[in-house]
């Protein structure tokens, strides 16, 4: 293959990326133009060369970034990020009735969202402050806020 057919396919692959969103195809394409680069300055490398190159620069890629530069995950999972919400307090949006999922809404965004789908043990009027007591699966489990003596 020629230099510029390598970098036309890193493009397609980097471009691919757009519409399959896993951050994964843009290294094959990274890959592909490293292997373009190479054979622009090394014209007489052979099919299975750049087959071999483009393999290991893009296997490369992917090691990387996973291993080094994805070291520290965001805690965006709900089920891992008790500490975050417990204790925090909310307003409900929506009746909560004993045992159905209502809805809390945050002044300001827990985890990237406003508004949680949420439980309670008790029946909760819509417009009352609400404390997260656990997280549940995708749901939080809240309690009414008691207001102390005046």
């Amino acid at each position: 293959m020629l230099w510029w057919q390598w970098v036309v396919a890193g493009i397609g692959l980097a471009l691919a990326e757009l519409a399959i969103p896993a951050f994964f195809v843009i290294w094959f394409g990274a890959g592909a133009l490293l292997v373009g680069l190479a054979t622009l300055f090394m014209p007489d490398l052979s099919l299975a060369e750049q087959l071999s190159i483009w393999l290991l620069a893009s296997l490369a890629f992917v090691f990387a970034w996973f291993r080094v530069f994805k070291t520290s995950r965001h805690k965006t999972r709900i089920g891992l990020s008790d500490g975050q919400l417990v204790g925090e307090v909310g307003l409900t949006v929506t009746e909560i009735a004993p045992f159905q999922r209502g809805t809390v809404r945050f002044q300001k965004p827990m985890l990237g969202a406003e508004e949680w789908a949420c439980m309670a043990d008790e029946s909760i009027p819509a417009g009352e402050r609400v404390r997260v007591a656990a997280v549940e699966g995708s749901f939080l489990k809240v309690t009414r806020v008691h207001k102390g003596p005046a």
